[in-house]
């Protein structure tokens, strides 16, 4: 009976919540995973590299890629386009690994409706409170005071979706919440909706 299956883990959050930073931790403690980059049309914070933190694009790349259809899902998110192509993640459950994305709530809507929906177990994750979002914000300085306020008020939206996630995390505690978030991505690859439940009932029964 057939106990391995390529699964998505989509988590969402706003921006300051520390996602990379538990994902970081959560690598340390599972395997065949395949991290879903990210195409963006925004400029490159410092530090970060093309084909590793996300596929930098320009806005005419990307909008071509929209007409062929080789996005999953897409968003327009403060200004600047987000989108996971189809491809590549498409390989990587065929491959039986568990792929990542890290995406805001207009993805996850968008992914939700399509055909990869019952492989998806989705993880809402925020900070304790509105005002540590904007310590976090604040003390990172990477962003513009007008960009910041951006991201508040957009936080401010997310936090109404946490219902439909299958798991809220709170990350208060780097160590526990990076623990939980391990427990979760290997239940994901156990959901029931990812096993045939007639080639189980029949290899079962015999």
């Amino acid at each position: 009976m057939q106990d391995k299956h390529g699964a998505i883990l989509l988590i969402s959050g706003p921006s300051g919540c520390g996602k990379s930073t538990l994902l970081k931790e959560v690598y340390k403690d599972i395997n065949e995973y395949y991290f879903s980059i990210s195409t963006t049309t925004r400029a490159p914070r410092e530090g970060e590299k093309h084909g590793v933190d996300y596929l930098f694009c320009s806005k005419e790349e990307f909008e071509k890629d929209i007409a062929a259809g080789n996005f999953l899902e897409y968003a327009d998110v403060h200004g600047n386009y987000y989108g996971t192509s189809l491809k590549p993640v498409k390989e990587a459950l065929a491959q039986e690994k568990l792929v990542i994305f890290d995406i805001d709530v207009q993805g996850h809507d968008l992914v939700k409706k399509t055909e990869l929906a019952s492989y998806v177990t989705s993880v809402f994750i925020t900070t304790p409170s509105l005002k540590e979002l904007e310590n976090r914000l604040n003390n990172r300085a990477t962003d513009s005071k007008d960009v910041i306020e951006k991201r508040v008020k957009n936080a401010k939206i997310e936090i109404n979706s946490i219902d439909k996630y299958d798991y809220f995390l709170v990350n208060d505690d780097l160590s526990k919440a990076s623990k939980k978030l391990v427990s979760i991505a290997n239940a994901a690859r156990i959901k029931s909706t990812l096993f045939n439940k007639d080639l189980i009932i029949k290899e079962w029964m015999n």
